[in-house]
């Protein structure tokens, strides 16, 4: 589990192509820290630590990316040069700062337009028709591994608009201030409305 309160920023230094594809992330958590088989949210995808930096060394770790995850992400999300925004799991015990946040990605948005509202931008992002059940006004949205919050809400026939804030520091601490229109997003939806949306389905069929 997550909470979508992005801690480090890492950049993709290389990737090998195996049986799965395998990335090697530059990091500066302290990898002595972090125990092999652990996971590390990457641009809101849980994966696993496989192998990582010594004492001493600049931090990087690896994690393989299966087949599954590269097609329900961005075409460009497991590249070199990508810069990934990086959540380590929640422990017991530890602030819940965002929402719970399961780093299972349900589907890619599109940004559609980006503009300044004050020293925040906002951003306006489309989502496939299927996900807009689970998209409401003033509720949990996740992208790219961060935790906001839905302004607006709008349908478009197949599609759904919906509009963020991103204040300074959320742009300076994640790679959402460099997002333009026409990029990719992971999008994870509220976890609670994912149960809710199964509950009225079966109590519909009931």
């Amino acid at each position: 589990m997550f909470t979508g309160i992005i801690t480090d920023i890492g950049t993709i230094d290389r990737v090998e192509a195996r049986g799965d594809r395998r990335i090697f992330v530059r990091t500066d958590y302290d990898m002595a820290g972090v125990d092999l088989g652990a996971s590390i949210a990457c641009s809101g995808v849980c994966l696993t630590v496989i192998d990582k930096s010594g004492a001493g060394e600049p931090g990087w770790f690896a994690a393989d990316v299966s087949g599954e995850t590269v097609s329900r992400t961005p075409p460009q999300q497991w590249t070199t040069g990508r810069r990934l925004n990086l959540e380590r799991a929640l422990k017991l015990g530890e602030e819940l700062g965002g929402h719970i946040v399961t780093g299972h990605v349900d589907g890619i948005g599109s940004v559609v337009s980006v503009s300044d509202d004050g020293d925040s931008r906002k951003i306006d992002i489309a989502v496939p028709a299927d996900l807009a059940p689970f998209v409401a006004q003033k509720g949990s949205i996740t992208v790219d591994g961060v935790s906001l919050t839905v302004n607006a809400v709008a349908d478009h026939g197949t599609t759904s608009h919906f509009s963020l804030n991103i204040i300074p520091h959320t742009q300076a601490m994640t790679t959402l201030g460099d997002l333009h229109p026409g990029d990719a997003v992971n999008i994870e939806i509220d976890v609670l409305a994912r149960y809710l949306k199964r509950m009225e389905h079966y109590r519909a069929t009931a």
